[in-house]
């Protein structure tokens, strides 16, 4: 651990270990960098293929589903940009509208049952809660993204569904 010391030959303050100019860093031949992001490429997390155009991602969102984000000539994603043209979308369903009787019903069922015998119509009462996720996926320039929406009612999957046609008319154009 002597050998190592934290500045370098021109007396600035370097951290990690000190590899001479030119020296593979932590095993990657070549001279790649030791540590840190990438190279930046044309679109981060995807490989650049030969033959399809690289989208600017620029300009005004035009329709946003969950993080997926459509401008007029690229779909923008976590983990890069898509073409538009072409891209492929789906949605799934996977939410669910669950129907129960609220636990202040049982109460007023209860003490109004024992005063005039009328608590049972409390029990009519119903509470709708909708649960669940919906799944929209886009397939584009042989990549492959997946989202989840979620559910806040039933309506909730038309919505997403509107956005998801709009999508696929511009994908059209």
């Amino acid at each position: 651990m002597s050998d190592m010391q934290p500045y370098g030959p021109d007396g600035d303050y370097q951290w990690g270990p000190q590899h001479p100019p030119g020296a593979p860093g932590y095993g990657y031949p070549n001279g790649a960098p030791a540590y840190g992001y990438p190279n930046p490429g044309p679109a981060y997390g995807y490989p650049q293929q030969a033959g399809l155009p690289v989208p600017a991602g620029g300009g005004a969102p035009l329709v946003s589903i969950g993080d997926i984000t459509v401008v007029q000539d690229g779909i923008i994603t976590p983990a890069g940009t898509l073409p538009l043209r072409g891209s492929v979308w789906n949605a799934t369903d996977m939410s669910r509208t669950e129907e129960r009787i609220p636990p202040v019903a049982i109460v007023l069922a209860i003490v109004f049952f024992l005063f005039c015998l009328l608590g049972l119509f409390f029990l009519l009462m119903k509470e709708k809660k909708t649960v669940g996720f919906i799944q929209v996926t886009v397939t584009s320039g042989g990549r492959h993204h997946a989202t989840m929406v979620q559910a806040t009612g039933p309506g909730t999957f038309h919505q997403v569904m509107g956005q998801l046609n709009y999508a696929r008319s511009l994908s059209a154009m």
